[in-house]
């Protein structure tokens, strides 16, 4: 393989994180950073982003259909990343993303504000008729809670 940074795998994400004023924003970014291992033993070298060192939980959870999370923070900053079904994000300052399979979500918008409305976080729900299977994983480390896009940058 060669490697060349031409070459290098990109992914993309949705970043869902906190401003000054405690307003919530979601940023689309990428992972740029990729760099050809072996997983070990006499595995070929593959692409790997290693982003994240940190204690974490993996929870896998299906959100039924009409499902809705009314306003509320992400309770740790969690990966969360659609296997089945569809889902949307919407944040305080108006933004609405849907994802589907495989489309990944940084979920770092700890520390909002209530706004006039009474909306703090991010409004989150199932899309469709379908239910939306979500592997999340839960970071414990506290470098990153309000973890903004320019903490992941590469």
């Amino acid at each position: 393989m060669a490697d060349s940074a031409s070459e290098r795998p990109q992914l993309t994400y949705w970043h869902v994180w906190t401003d000054d004023d405690g307003v919530s924003h979601q940023t689309r970014c990428q992972l740029t950073q990729f760099e050809q291992e072996s997983m070990g033993g006499d595995a070929d070298p593959q692409w790997n982003n290693r982003l994240m060192s940190a204690a974490a939980q993996i929870m896998f959870a299906e959100l039924p259909v009409g499902w809705t999370g009314e306003w509320h923070e992400n309770p740790q900053p969690q990966w969360i990343v659609p296997l089945s079904g569809r889902w949307f994000v919407e944040t305080m300052d108006g933004t609405r993303v849907e994802m589907g399979v495989g489309e990944v979500s940084f979920g770092a918008d700890q520390n909002t504000k209530p706004n006039a409305d009474g909306h703090q976080g991010h409004l989150s729900g199932t899309v469709g008729d379908r239910p939306a299977m979500l592997m999340i994983v839960q970071l414990k480390d506290e470098q990153w809670i309000a973890a903004r896009p320019d903490a992941l940058a590469d």
